[in-house]
């Protein structure tokens, strides 16, 4: 009777929905904290116009971009399954983020 009951509460819960692990920011933060180390190492700044801070940006927003790409037209880049479909991608152009320079020393 216990194995009823339990079946019926299980099969009425409804599911949880799936949360990121706590140590993915933990990675992410590793990760950051490494390229931000060797970033220094190089002597490199963080956030001169050309510095590691600028570098993170232009990736997070490319790849953010080419993901959100991928999901509208149902395929990743260079997949064959989008050719000749009228849904593929045909090209690319520069873009041009405005951003604020920050003055630095040099």
């Amino acid at each position: 009777m216990v194995t009823e009951t339990l079946d019926v509460v299980s099969a009425t819960t409804p599911p949880r929905k799936k949360r990121p692990a706590r140590s993915v920011k933990g990675v992410e933060r590793d990760a950051v904290l490494a390229l931000e180390q060797a970033a220094r190492g190089r002597g490199e700044d963080l956030t001169c116009p050309d510095g590691l801070l600028r570098q993170l940006t232009k990736t997070v927003l490319e790849t953010a971009l080419d993901e959100e790409m991928s999901e509208h037209l149902g395929h990743d880049k260079h997949d064959p399954v989008g050719n000749n479909t009228g849904n593929s991608r045909n090209g690319m152009r520069t873009k041009t983020v405005l951003t604020v320079s920050v003055a630095c020393d040099a």
